[in-house]
C-alpha cells in the first residue's frame, strides 16, 4: 500500500468539488487546514484512515476519508445543505485519481455537532474509497 493513494484521492476529491460553482457560491474554499483569516462557511478535509486492499491479481487501497461542512450559523441548516451538495457531488463520482483505478467511492455517514460554544455548526461526511493501484 501506498500513502501516495491518499495524496491523490484528496487531489481528486477536492478537484471535483472546486469545480462545481453550485457549491463555490456558497462556500469559501476547500481546505485541508483553512487559512487563519478565512471566512465561513467553507469545506475542510478531516481525518482519514487507509489500508491495504490488495488482491492475489492487484494492489489496492481501501480508504475512509472526513469532510466537514463549516457554518458560523448556530443552526446546522446552512451545513446540512453544504454537506447534500457535496453527497450529490461525490457519491458513486467516477473521480479520476493519478496512479489509480477508482473502483468505488460511497458516502457512509453524516454527523452534525455544534462547535466553540454553539457559535459553528458543523456537518461530518464519511466517505469509501476503493482503488486499485496502477503503478
Amino acid at each position: 500500500m501506498s500513502l501516495a493513494s491518499v495524496i491523490a484521492l484528496r487531489k481528486s476529491v477536492r478537484a471535483r468539488l472546486a469545480a462545481d460553482s453550485a457549491l463555490m457560491q456558497r462556500v469559501s474554499g476547500v481546505f485541508d487546514e483553512p487559512p487563519g483569516n478565512v471566512a465561513l462557511p467553507y469545506v475542510a478535509f478531516g481525518d482519514a484512515q487507509a489500508r491495504d486492499w490488495s488482491s492475489s491479481l492487484s494492489a489496492g487501497v481501501e480508504q475512509f476519508l472526513v469532510l466537514h461542512a463549516w457554518s458560523q450559523q448556530r443552526s446546522v441548516s446552512e451545513a446540512l445543505d453544504i454537506a447534500h451538495r457535496v453527497v450529490r457531488l461525490l457519491d458513486e463520482a467516477p473521480l479520476v485519481v493519478d496512479g489509480h483505478r477508482l473502483v468505488d467511492l460511497r458516502f457512509l455517514s453524516l454527523e452534525t455537532r455544534r462547535d466553540n460554544g454553539g457559535r459553528f455548526a458543523r456537518a461530518s461526511l464519511r466517505f469509501r474509497a476503493a482503488l486499485e493501484i496502477l503503478e
